[in-house]
């Protein structure tokens, strides 16, 4: 597929990279020459300079045979306007980064009225993510599939628990069917593991587990089953907004500490429910005032990568808050993983997820979709979500018979609103929802899945 990107920012660069490694033609458009120098040189991407909303350099970036339009500078008027005008210049699909929050109730409108195929605010998606998290004290990562029916939570087994030196057939066989586990990690190693991989304390695990039963799973690993009452966030960005918004609604009392005195007083009017403290969130002496001790969950939301770690190696040192950290540009992630900031999020990669979703969708013309994409530890794990349309090789045919690639596991199939935790003797059926975890990076098919 041919890609316009407008905006060669950290969102713009992560999409340019991915989808040229999965062999888009990219074109990427920047009025910054420097910003395209540097993505030209590192990636297999066409570098316009530009104004992503000039007609002249749209056609520059060969719009009129495009595919599709992202649009993501920092400024949500250009990322409309530049995937308007692409859209009547090459009558291309377009997605628009929108994210200030003025126009977040306004976005059913927008779409419709400007044609635009898909509208992602990073900062909403990064507060339902950690939402999500609260919701779940003991996970680290949780990914959603089939509209919520299937959820694949991370989590790690403590040392010393039941699940130590333990086959996974025998704890599939002790817990019943709602239990499938998808990943292992054991420290620079990723496995997609089968009933004779014994699990060890401390391996990060990624397990399909149904919401009536994850309460009986942690509280069986360890766990304290701790419900989340206070909150404290440390930053009044966007995603302090919008998160806190949901969690007020959740009965969650929340308190955010904010160092700009105008955003304060916007924070107070936005948020009435919130206990807004103005103050350096850095300070040490400020944080044990406000009671971070007594929090039962600390999540990091400041500008600054490296400040959201240090605040959360102290919580960690004095609280046992659960632990949620915002990075965004960081690259040493190995090291990142093995200190305690607990759960991270990325608003870029998030973003980055929900359009590489879209791509791998229009792009498909076999009959399947993807429905779901979440690109895990690295990028090194995909999982996917395909909705059969239409009967093929992989249909009517029990999984035991089929040739599946190696490092490839079917998680679970959603049919008639029911979640079938797969066995050997079941099989795929036209209408049915696919969930698949693999190594095997860039399946845009459900049929993509065998061996050649």
């Amino acid at each position: 597929m041919k890609v316009i990107i407008a905006g060669c920012g950290k969102v713009g660069y992560t999409l340019a990279e991915q989808l040229s490694e999965e062999n888009h033609d990219i074109s990427v458009i920047d009025v910054r020459a420097d910003k395209l120098e540097a993505v030209s040189t590192n990636l297999d991407v066409i570098g316009v300079v530009g104004n992503g909303t000039s007609y002249h350099t749209l056609q520059e970036a060969g719009v009129e045979d495009a595919d599709l339009m992202i649009a993501v500078t920092d400024k949500d008027e250009i990322n409309l306007l530049a995937c308007l005008i692409a859209k009547k210049a090459g009558n291309c699909q377009t997605v628009a980064r929108v994210r200030n929050p003025e126009y977040h109730t306004e976005i059913g409108f927008l779409k419709e009225e400007l044609g635009l195929s898909m509208v992602i605010n990073p900062e909403l998606a990064a507060a339902a993510e950690i939402a999500r998290l609260i919701q779940v004290p003991s996970a680290m990562e949780i990914d959603t599939f089939a509209k919520g029916k299937v959820n694949l939570i991370k989590f790690e087994i403590p040392k010393e628990s039941i699940w130590d030196g333990t086959k996974i057939s025998e704890i599939s066989s002790r817990f019943g069917g709602d239990l499938l586990i998808c990943i292992v990690e054991r420290k620079d190693k990723v496995m997609i593991p089968d009933g004779s991989t014994v699990l060890c304390g401390g391996d990060k695990v990624s397990a399909i587990v149904s919401q009536e039963r994850m309460n009986s799973l942690f509280i069986k690993l360890g766990f304290a089953n701790k419900i989340i009452k206070n909150v404290m966030i440390a930053g009044g960005s966007r995603i302090a907004y919008y998160l806190s918004e949901r969690l007020i609604r959740s009965r969650i009392r929340v308190k955010i500490m904010e160092q700009k005195h105008s955003r304060c007083e916007e924070l107070s009017d936005l948020l009435p429910g919130a206990m807004i403290i103005e103050g350096d969130a850095a300070s040490e002496t400020l944080l044990n005032e406000e009671g971070i001790t007594d929090m039962d969950a600390f999540i990091s939301l400041t500008n600054f990568d490296e400040e959201n770690i240090m605040l959360s190696l102290y919580a960690n040192k004095v609280s046992k808050a659960k632990l949620i950290t915002k990075i965004n540009k960081i690259t040493f992630e190995d090291v990142i993983n093995e200190i305690p900031v607990g759960s991270i999020i990325s608003p870029k990669n998030l973003t980055a997820e929900y359009i590489i979703r879209y791509v791998r969708s229009m792009q498909n013309s076999m009959g399947s979709n993807v429905e779901a994409v979440y690109k895990m530890i690295h990028n090194k794990v995909e999982a996917l979500e395909f909705y059969v349309k239409e009967e093929s090789q992989v249909t009517n045919v029990p999984l035991s018979h089929l040739r599946l690639k190696d490092n490839l596991l079917i998680c679970a199939i959603i049919r008639n609103e029911e979640r079938i935790t797969p066995s050997g003797q079941d099989v795929i059926l036209k209408g049915d929802s696919v969930i698949v975890v693999t190594t095997n990076i860039g399946l845009n098919d459900i049929q993509e899945i065998m061996k050649l």
